[in-house]
């Protein structure tokens, strides 16, 4: 068995972590994800102010506390912190070690930076496998930093290093694809941003553990004593999380989600198996950040009685002052947060947005401010804004490309400094809709009562470039009966009407008991933008369950 924990989800997570899974309990390998499409543009800001940076600069500062303690246990780190500079971060963990007096084998993967051949990309970069970790670890490293490699990839790296799987022993893989999916997003996985939260402890959730067996079956759990919970649930939703159809594709294997078996092995343990495999696409993603222009905010506070003819005043007299100047894009969102006879001022306060981009600078910046603040005493009764009118700043644009993964260089370099190249899979396999997974029988029902989806119905939403996804689960037999011919793709659009006229595509997973819908468009050119409220699309699950359907009260 291999134990595996996770210590972090996304750069900026709980910087203790890294020093309570090294002492909460047993572990093999302790990971830690810091990259996301706006870290990867973070960075890449970082890198431009001096070539030396661009990586996680947070990883080095918790090794500090951590890397005698690591070496003690012998648990082995691997970190896809190295972001676009895997190199510069292992030099600096060497040069840690030297000053800690640790003695610490530190190697690195690279070759998923792309950048040169996608010219005005401020990054781009080929999500790598597990193979350049798998061949680290086998070298002796203590420590593997990475660049961009998929978040699976942290898991199935040394499930290859220990177990020695073949490339093509796809359900394997798969079962450590699965269970990587799980880890990446840390306190997701026991409990935390759960839909039933209130039924648990959440209040520090411990990270997550996976204890991977040489048949790619898992069980995750979570160190004795730590906050949270890890259950079906718990797991289901994570599960869902930024995914789509069955087929669940990466450069090490295709895993498929339909497939997937999880039950309760105990308190605080779910063991996931039956994962199935199938050889990876001829392609790999490649994420491209550009800076796409500059943008600039301004919320306007509308209070009391008149809060549409308020906010008509105000956006008109802006319209006219910016004139000629009016930036390429304006859009303005007014958010009825008013009470009537409200007990306080907030709660008698609604919100009226104004966002503006455009190439130009100037545009957004000194000729917004100006116009706003030149209104502060000649608009509408009780005129006040949030914060003051700022210079604006810059945004950036992601998108997804694909590049052939044979033309994708792979390299491991090992501790001593020798470089090894990793060959592209042998085989592939086209990716391709899998077949629909078969709806259950309809519940038979008596009478309904009108009510929240979300007491019948678990969700978790999230990014994916400008699309997002909604995975929604059912917590019964019968609750999945009624919901799998409830909630189709029109009676998504009819519940969140920000989705009508985009494309919607349903996908159906009868062993999690849960529909994963796809939204194309729906956030626009990626969360750096901030194209609207949730630019991640956090709440869009947590929206569609406050909903209220018609529901078998048998099942309330």
């Amino acid at each position: 068995m291999l134990r595996v924990g996770n210590a972090s989800g996304f750069y900026g997570d709980r910087f203790d972590a890294l020093r309570e899974m090294l002492t909460d309990g047993p572990l093999d390998v302790l990971t830690g994800d810091y990259l996301a499409e706006l870290t990867m543009l973070i960075l890449g800001r970082d890198r431009m102010r001096d070539q030396r940076l661009g990586y996680a600069k947070t990883f080095l500062r918790q090794l500090e506390e951590t890397l005698g303690l690591a070496r003690e246990k012998d648990v082995r780190i691997v970190a896809n912190a190295g972001g676009l500079n895997p190199a510069g971060l292992a030099d600096a963990v060497r040069t840690l070690a030297g000053r800690l007096g640790v003695p610490v084998n530190v190697a690195h993967v690279e070759g998923d930076d792309l950048t040169a051949r996608h010219p005005g990309a401020l990054t781009a970069n080929a999500y790598l496998g597990g193979a350049g970790i798998a061949a680290c670890l086998h070298a002796g490293a203590h420590v593997v930093v990475t660049g961009r490699v998929t978040d699976a990839a942290l898991v199935t790296g040394p499930a290859v290093a220990r177990f020695g799987w073949g490339e093509e022993e796809y359900d394997k893989l798969a079962g450590a694809v699965v269970a990587g999916h799980v880890l990446e997003c840390g306190t997701q996985a026991t409990g935390g941003n759960y839909a039933f939260f209130t039924g648990h402890d959440l209040r520090r959730p411990g990270f997550p553990v996976a204890e991977i067996h040489a048949d790619g079956s898992s069980v995750i759990t979570k160190h004795d004593g730590t906050g949270g919970v890890v259950d079906v649930g718990t797991v289901t939703a994570q599960l869902l999380y930024e995914t789509g159809g069955a087929r669940y594709p990466g450069p090490d294997v295709t895993a498929r989600l339909d497939t997937v078996r999880l039950e309760q092995d105990g308190p605080d343990r779910v063991r996931i198996s039956g994962v199935r495999g199938e050889a990876p696409p001829p392609t790999v993603k490649v994420g491209l950040n550009r800076l796409g222009g500059w943008r600039n905010e301004v919320v306007f506070v509308l209070t009391g009685l008149e809060i549409e003819a308020k906010a008509a005043l105000v956006q008109a007299q802006l319209e006219d002052a910016l004139g000629e100047q009016r930036p390429a894009e304006v859009r303005w969102d007014l958010s009825r947060t008013d009470t009537p006879d409200a007990d306080t001022e907030e709660r008698a306060a609604a919100y009226l947005r104004l966002v503006v981009r455009d190439p130009d600078a100037e545009r957004v910046g000194r000729t917004v401010s100006s116009a706003a603040i030149e209104l502060a005493l000649g608009s509408y009764p009780g005129f006040h804004v949030t914060a003051p009118p700022g210079k604006g700043a810059p945004y950036g644009v992601f998108e997804a490309a694909y590049a052939d993964a044979a033309e994708v260089p792979h390299t491991a370099v090992l501790p001593g400094g020798e470089r090894v190249d990793v060959p592209p899979p042998k085989r592939t396999r086209a990716l391709e809709d899998a077949e629909p997974g078969a709806l259950p029988d309809p519940m038979a029902h008596g009478p309904v009562r009108r009510a929240p989806l979300g007491l019948v119905a678990g969700a978790r939403s999230g990014d994916k470039g400008g699309d997002a996804n909604i995975g929604v689960w059912a917590r019964t037999d019968d609750a999945w009966r009624w919901l799998a011919h409830e909630l189709t793709s029109q009676r998504l659009r009819e519940l969140l009407p920000e989705t009508a006229g985009l494309p919607v595509v349903r996908h159906v997973l009868p062993n999690l008991r849960a529909l994963n819908f796809t939204v194309a468009g729906i956030l626009g050119e990626g969360v750096a933008a901030q194209a609207r409220f949730d630019p991640q699309g956090k709440a869009l699950g947590e929206w569609l369950r406050a909903r209220h359907v018609d529901i078998p009260e048998a099942l309330l």
